[in-house]
């Protein structure tokens, strides 16, 4: 079982060793916990078929707790990986305001609107919590090519494109980072021990089923396998 996170100095070096650790396990046991119940081609039709707005719903803001909440490996690790991760999706989506013919289409510029307001609040939400559970805020994946991060690197690798690919590979690295939301949502919820954070965790994981059904729907958008 995880411990509770210390808040101490003393223990920080520790804390960042246990949130590398525990970021693997949290992907892996949303994987084991994915194979026993059947995830796959069927929930994805089924995520899609279910009635979406054709723009991708801001998820619900959640409240900052006001009393101390306890905060588990999995927790802290949920955090300190969510808050660069979406971080990184903000930063690819200013960088398609600057681009005309990413948003040409209303209903992506919608979209991406949505995105970035749903973004904004959960990273308020996400560091509420790590306040409440006093423990401070660290990136310690800053500079690393974790799956779903839209990287330094990869932003680069867009501004330097052509327009006419800017669409593309813009839609190919906002869908890594949702699907990649939707895994580290499931983990959370299974292996986090703060019933705020997983209660977050449930809310994102909603937006971003959402966001993702709204991804789809854009023309030349790529879909999962």
């Amino acid at each position: 079982m995880d411990q509770p996170v210390p808040a101490g100095r003393s223990g920080a070096e520790g804390r960042v060793r246990r949130i590398v650790g525990v970021v693997a396990t949290l992907i892996a046991t949303t994987l084991a916990v994915g194979v026993s119940q059947g995830w796959g081609r069927a929930d994805q039709t089924a995520d899609r078929s279910a009635a979406v707005p054709s723009t991708a719903a801001p998820a619900p803001a959640a409240v900052t707790p006001t009393a101390p909440v306890v905060l588990n490996g999995t927790d802290d690790a949920f955090i300190q990986l969510l808050i660069p991760m979406n971080e990184g999706a903000l930063a690819l989506i200013d960088h398609l305001d600057t681009r005309p013919t990413a948003g040409s289409d209303p209903s992506l510029r919608a979209l991406l609107g949505d995105v970035r307001q749903a973004h904004q609040t959960e990273l308020r939400d996400l560091r509420g919590i790590l306040a409440a559970g006093n423990v401070p805020e660290s990136n310690i994946h800053e500079g690393h090519q974790m799956p779903g991060m839209v990287t330094a690197t990869s932003l680069a690798e867009l501004r330097a494109a052509p327009d006419a690919e800017v669409p593309s590979r813009a839609a190919a690295l906002l869908r890594a980072h949702l699907a990649q939301t939707v895994v580290l949502c499931r983990g959370e919820q299974t292996a986090g021990g703060s019933p705020e954070l997983k209660a977050l965790a449930a809310r994102i994981q909603q937006a971003r089923t959402a966001e993702l059904s709204a991804l789809d729907g854009q023309p030349g958008a790529p879909r999962a396998d």
